[in-house]
């Protein structure tokens, strides 16, 4: 962050840090310092940071929980605008019917997500309890589990387009599809997103939010820093299945290793680093690739 940039920034009270570690804000635990980190409170804050970082030329990364994202061990050389504490949007605009329309914000967490609209009767999310990322990331890469995705109840998203503009898309305008969206391509900034929900029991809701959140319990290895799923399904088969029957359970490089408990996710042993795991990822794509033929694509976004 340049100190023009950081002056501007001060004089109008804008959250703001220099030298912020990247470790502290990604569950893998990884990642060096950020010349800029900005955390805007407000729709305001955050549209005057961003017109700010760009007239003057700033490299700008908009984070949400860094659950899917792996930073450079050297850090980020520009600003990072995290979004976490713009959470407090969340409405719902019931039908006749009993279903409704949530409105929720970019920052909000999707299992406090998931809780509230469970003690609203309203099902739908109940796939996305467990999922260690916010309302925004869900959207950026369409998550998805237990053969429920986003884009199954999104409606439209709300966002700040590369000029500060207000706008709203509906979901068939913002190409989702199996891990991503049109916001991987363009520099825009999602606000919230407009979800579609049914009436039911909520008793019932609870009961599927815990039974997912079971089997995440058990099969996957949430004691240990991790980004999650490591690679994307490849079609016809299962990436954690390959990498298994390829004998790499346990395969380690420095404090990075392929989990003993889930071959599909890359942990944090203690110490791990950046550099680590792109050499495991690809030593294991590279493995897989010669023994099954089979062409593993991260889902983890590097940013460098």
């Amino acid at each position: 962050m340049n100190e023009s940039l950081l002056a501007a920034l001060r004089a109008e009270a804008l959250p703001c840090a220099v030298n912020e570690p990247l470790a502290r804000h990604t569950t893998f635990r990884i990642g060096g310092p950020a010349d800029g980190f900005c955390q805007p409170e407000t729709v305001p804050q955050l549209a005057r940071t961003l017109e700010l970082c760009r007239a003057h030329g700033e490299r700008v990364y908009l984070l949400g929980n860094g659950s899917n994202t792996l930073f450079a061990d050297a850090g980020f050389r520009g600003t990072v605008i995290c979004l976490t504490r713009l959470h407090s949007r969340f409405t719902v605009d019931r039908s006749q019917d009993g279903s409704a329309l949530v409105r929720a914000g970019v920052g909000l967490m999707l299992s406090t997500l998931c809780s509230a609209v469970q003690k609203e009767s309203l099902s739908g999310l109940e796939f996305a309890y467990g999922i260690p990322g916010t309302v925004g990331g869900a959207v950026y890469m369409d998550a998805g589990a237990y053969g429920g995705e986003i884009k199954d109840v999104l409606t439209d998203v709300t966002f700040l387009d590369e000029n500060q503009h207000l706008c709203t898309r509906p979901v068939d305008r913002l190409e989702l599809g199996y891990r991503t969206s049109i916001f991987e391509r363009k520099p825009w900034c999602i606000l919230e997103a407009g979800l579609c929900l049914k009436a039911d029991d909520p008793s019932r809701i609870l009961a599927r939010m815990q039974d997912y959140m079971q089997r995440r319990r058990e099969k996957q290895p949430l004691e240990l820093p991790s980004a999650g799923s490591t690679f994307k399904r490849p079609a016809g088969h299962f990436a954690g299945q390959l990498i298994e029957e390829c004998g790499l359970r346990g395969f380690r490089v420095g404090g990075a290793a392929i989990s003993d408990k889930h071959c599909g996710f890359v942990v944090n042993l203690g110490g791990a680093t950046c550099a680590d795991v792109v050499e495991l990822t690809e030593r294991v794509r590279q493995i897989v690739l010669e023994k099954t033929g089979v062409v593993l694509e991260r889902e983890i976004r590097v940013v460098e």
